[in-house]
């Protein structure tokens, strides 16, 4: 078996750590107060039903890219897959960091965000790059992507459109 089916092969099976640290992490948040944290520390407006409803959402796409990376392979899915798993992992994950150190104090998630959420996007980021499944500007440009998309979350769906 040549050294590019392999890597094709490690980064399919690899991609499954995502909707698995997804799932964790959202348990540390829900466990943790994050909506009551987003509405008392940063002043936004965030209820556990809101938490509910964007975190379901963003699991089953989640999960949907996943199973069409692993599917189809196409470079189309596993761009939306990077950008949407980079917007609510890579850079959630620095959100988390980043807020803790501004504030701080503990923003729930920061524990499934520091050992979980950025050691994993290194490693699939490694293993896209290494398969070959994105080029390296097609990769850069699914992380602009996804910190676009993870802005347009924390600006409309904690201080702007509140369920």
């Amino acid at each position: 078996m040549s050294t590019d089916t392999l890597n094709r092969q490690a980064f399919r099976r690899l991609i499954w750590l995502m909707p698995t640290a997804f799932a964790l992490h959202i348990v540390e948040e829900y466990r943790g107060g994050f909506p009551a944290w987003v509405t008392h520390v940063l002043g936004g407006s965030f209820n556990n039903r809101a938490f509910a409803y964007n975190n379901a959402a963003f699991f089953v796409i989640l999960v949907g890219l996943t199973v069409w990376v692993v599917r189809s392979g196409s470079r189309l899915a596993v761009f939306l897959l990077i950008a949407w798993a980079s917007g609510n992992i890579f850079w959630d994950g620095l959100f988390h960091v980043l807020t803790t150190a501004k504030y701080d104090r503990y923003s729930p998630g920061l524990i499934t965000s520091s050992v979980l959420y950025l050691p994993i996007s290194l490693i699939v980021g490694v293993a896209t790059l290494q398969s070959e499944a994105l080029s390296v500007k097609a990769f850069l440009g699914a992380l602009a992507v996804g910190l676009s998309l993870l802005v347009f979350v924390i600006w409309g769906g904690l201080f702007h459109f509140a369920i």
